[in-house]
């Protein structure tokens, strides 16, 4: 029959179904053949297990893809009528999984419960230690589900033992052994595992029992998984007859307590002859127990983990009289070892897909907590609403605490199962709802005693009876129709494992109470609740930190920016001329200039430069803008104002006189005269070292060139506040430029980054391949122009030389003294008040290793400047006529003669000239 039907079922039935469904065939069927295929497709229908047994043998790939395909689309379909449309939501809108804490619970072999938080290495993890690969990844699961292999259909029983006795007895084994050796659902394999064994043993029917509880405690007992197995029954049908036997069987009580217990094989020829046999079993299912013969299942480590029991040998023609032999225990026992390993590995599969659906649900729970950290009731909603959607609790609570009272609570969010019934809140409406704001207001009881309890000592509470439990009220639900049954109650702690709130569950929809996996998955949730706590309330700490910022600029603002009236004054008054200020001269000398004649020589740089109407300045905005950097200098020894001025006052004189306006652009030009001035702004008289050895803030803001990057930021506060916008004429792209230079020239001034731009210019220069066209040529030359100016000092005529060395020297001693007194540490010799007299030497040094290489190939790349160049020459051989002095005058004190006089230091309480 088999073979008969094999050609028509695999060509002409396919295409005839596919003539049903509206497929067309390349050639058209006559009426003799169509009414054959519809009595072929009856016979199928009516032999569902030999169309199976078929399609397993003959099926190819193509027809199983062809076959999930089909079913993908017709599932889809289905789930595109049933859903209905809605309109699209917004971003505060949260699906809930709709997945309950109880499909979260392995069924498996080795009990109900399987915890969600484990630890591995001593640190608590999601992932079960059992899924861990070696390589320390989650192991990987596989994307579909086992099959289990169906019964070749069409075959009776007696047919089917017929054909496995014809094999030998290894062959049978092997036969049987390959029946289960890819199915990985428990529930499936545990069926076909005693259908095989019925048929080993001859046995009429086939029962499964598992063992429960606790080994350590003692606590251990058996419940039945499948029962009255036989080679026709059904998965359903078995485990249908095992819920209608008891609960629990005794452990060491019974045959399959006592089998359990010691782990040896019972065989009765007749169990009523046996004490330990219950006979009330026959008399609830009806069924006569003859023979039995059982035998304990053992996992890999020979640990007993069940029980299987065969009943009933059948003699010919299905008979039960015989009883089980010693070949029967035997191949029972050597099938059963093969087992024990099967269910085992079938076992860990089901426990590593019950972890990948433990940390979906937990990864979904993350990330819709982390895509939310601006509002705290959104947070703690979303979190009670898949709290109860999970562990389907009536009612589920979240407490914050009062941070200025212990076990009080200052905010109380709830939620309830019939939130969401009949349409009474919409998710958007939940997750934006506020908080009760006091306890009186809660909609539920907030049971104070034992949330109280939880908050203070860290305790968790699992009440199975609320109303047995003396921290109970009963008087808080009087008038109310939902009572409470059970309460789990669970602390929330911060990253620093603080307690700032408590989360309460109270009743099980299903009227069940709180098992030890709600206890562990709800204590994942309130650790996620805990991080979106935490991260919320930081985030608002971090926006009212800015709220306070802006204020604080705003107010630093008002009293940073110059008054109008201020500036008012200087725009009315007359500008001298460069040439009476004598600003184009390389020897130029502020000492005679009072501060407001140091603003009018400022604007009149600007006005030389006509930058008032090439970027069309108001000339009163550059008056206030020029008082206001003046009034951001603070009153310290050198880095001041006066030497803002005199920086840029070379700046301008190496444009003009050095004709270096006639190398670069004009946007260029007003940046470095800006960032000139602009260059130490709010310079606190100590440099980047004392800042990072003090950790002062700025030195936490600004990782390197720390107050170079401050006085830029400075620099920009005044250019961008209200009434000093020199450069709000410029276009998008010009006003960026102008910032770039400015912050590029600032930073400049930082000698860290000089002797780390240096090189390349030296080399351009050395190498006669100075393209000032080259806008990378043309950043390194800007930058070795700000530090020719930074340090102009050491070019001008010699009384002024020494009259600035002395300002920069005691402004390092009084740096000095601070590291004393207030770091306790020794300076080194610059700035150590005790080493003045090294200063001679000390300048000789600065010279050659900063200022004289920068002048000489300045002067090389572009002759104009070489008057700088001669300027510290000039005070170079000074400084070592000094320097050779003291040496004399040492030598001679060393050798008891007269010291000889040294002009120009004695007594002076000067120091080395240099820069941060």
């Amino acid at each position: 029959m088999r073979r008969g039907i094999a050609g028509p079922a695999s060509t002409g039935l396919t295409g005839y179904r596919r003539r049903k469904r509206g497929v067309s065939m390349a050639a058209e069927v006559d009426e003799a053949t169509r009414r054959e295929y519809e009595s072929m497709e009856r016979w199928l229908d009516e032999h569902p297990h030999f169309s199976m047994d078929y399609f397993t043998r003959k099926a190819t790939r193509e027809m199983v893809n062809a076959w999930l395909f089909s079913q993908a689309l017709s599932q889809t379909a289905m789930t595109t009528r049933e859903s209905v449309p809605s309109a699209p939501s917004s971003g505060a809108q949260t699906p809930v999984r709709r997945v309950s804490s109880s499909d979260l619970e392995s069924r498996g072999l080795f009990g109900s419960y399987r915890p969600i938080l484990t630890t591995v290495d001593g640190t608590p993890s999601f992932i079960d230690p059992q899924t861990i690969t070696r390589t320390g990844t989650t192991a990987t699961t596989s994307t579909t589900s086992s099959v289990s292999t169906p019964r070749r259909g069409g075959v009776s029983t007696s047919q089917l033992r017929q054909e496995l006795r014809a094999l030998d007895e290894r062959e049978m084994m092997l036969e049987l052994v390959r029946d289960i050796s890819n199915d990985l659902d428990v529930n499936l394999l545990c069926h076909k595992i005693l259908q095989n064994v019925s048929i080993l043993t001859n046995a009429d029917r086939c029962s499964l029992f598992l063992v429960k509880g606790n080994k350590e405690t003692g606590e251990r007992y058996l419940v039945c998984k499948l029962f009255d197995v036989n080679i026709h029954s059904t998965l359903e049908e078995a485990e249908s007859q095992a819920a209608d036997q008891e609960s629990r069987f005794p452990w060491g009580m019974g045959i399959v307590g006592y089998t359990a217990a010691s782990g040896e094989i019972v065989n009765l020829p007749n169990a009523y002859q046996d004490t330990r046999f219950n006979k009330g079993i026959d008399l609830h299912t009806g069924y006569k127990t003859l023979s039995i013969l059982s035998m304990p299942l053992r996992d890999k480590d020979g640990e007993v983990i069940g029980v299987a029991q065969v009943v009933n040998k059948c003699g010919g023609y299905g008979q039960k009289t015989e009883a089980f032999n010693e070949h029967d225990e035997k191949i029972f026992e050597s099938y059963m070892a093969f087992c024990g390993v099967r269910l085992h590995n079938a076992s860990l599969y089901e426990q590593s897909q019950l972890e990948v659906r433990r940390n979906q649900v937990l990864l979904e729970l993350s990330r819709l907590i982390l895509a939310e950290q601006s509002s705290l009731s959104v947070i703690i909603n979303k979190v009670l609403m898949h709290t109860q959607s999970l562990l389907q609790c009536q009612r589920c609570q979240v407490l914050l605490l009062d941070d200025t009272s212990k076990g009080m609570f200052s905010q109380v969010f709830e939620c309830a199962a019939s939130d969401f019934e009949d349409n009474n809140m919409s998710q958007e409406e939940f997750l934006n709802r506020e908080s009760s704001t006091t306890n009186k207001s809660a909609r539920f009881p907030i049971n104070i005693k034992i949330t109280s309890h939880v908050a203070l000592t860290g305790e968790t509470l699992n009440i199975p009876d609320a109303y047995k439990d003396e921290r109970f009220d009963p008087s808080d639900e009087e008038g109310s129709e939902n009572k409470t049954r059970c309460i789990l109650c669970m602390p929330i702690r911060n990253s620093t494992r603080n307690i700032i709130g408590v989360m309460q569950l109270v009743n099980k929809v299903d009227d069940t109470i709180f098992s030890k996996h709600d206890e562990n998955l709800f204590e994942a949730f309130a650790i996620f609740c805990g991080m979106g706590i935490h991260n919320t309330q930081m985030y608002e700490k971090v926006v009212k930190a800015m709220a306070k910022q802006r204020v604080a600029l705003e107010c630093l603002s008002y009293h940073a920016v110059a008054s109008e009236e201020e500036a008012d004054r200087l725009r009315k008054l007359p500008i001298p001329s460069s040439d009476c200020l004598h600003l184009l001269r390389w020897d130029f000398d502020d000492i005679g200039l009072e501060d407001e004649e140091t603003l009018k020589a400022s604007i009149r740089m600007f006005m030389d430069m006509d930058y008032l109407s090439k970027f069309s300045i108001n000339y009163k905005s550059l008056c206030r803008w020029m008082l206001s950097v003046r009034k951001n200098y603070r009153n310290v020894t050198y880095h001041n104002w006066r030497h803002a001025f005199n920086v840029a006052q070379m700046m301008f004189t190496m444009l003009k006189t050095g004709s270096m306006e006639d190398l670069l652009d004009d946007i260029e030009g007003l940046a470095l005269l800006l960032a000139c001035l602009c260059h130490d702004l709010d310079h606190r008289g100590t440099n980047n070292s004392f800042q990072m050895k003090s950790n002062h803030p700025l030195a936490q803001l600004y990782g390197t060139s720390t107050m170079e990057r401050h006085h830029f930021d400075q620099c920009i506060m005044i250019l961008t506040s209200e009434g000093t916008e020199l450069l709000s004429s410029m276009s998008k792209d010009d006003y960026a430029k102008c910032l770039d230079v400015m912050e590029h020239a600032i930073l400049s001034t930082d000698l860290a980054l000089y002797f780390k731009w240096r090189g390349g210019f030296f080399s351009i220069v050395d190498k006669n391949e100075a393209d000032w066209s080259n806008k990378d040529n043309r950043k390194l030359l800007r930058s070795m122009m700000m530090t020719a100016c930074d340090v102009a000092a050491i070019t001008k005529p010699w009384p002024v030389q020494q009259r600035v060395a002395q300002l920069v020297a005691s402004e390092f001693f009084e740096q000095g003294d601070l590291e004393k007194e207030q770091l306790k540490i020794q300076p080194m010799d610059m700035m150590n008040r005790e080493k003045k007299d090294k200063l001679p030497e000390m300048q000789v040094d600065f010279i050659d290793a900063i200022c004289m290489p920068v002048y000489k190939y300045l002067a090389k790349a572009l002759p104009s400047l070489s008057p700088l160049l001669k300027g510290c020459e000039d005070n170079r051989q000074h400084w070592q006529t000094l320097a050779d002095s003291r040496k004399e005058r040492q030598d001679a004190e060393a050798a008891g003669k007269d010291a000889p006089e040294v002009d120009g230091i004695d007594g002076e309480d000067t120091g080395k000239v240099t820069l941060d």
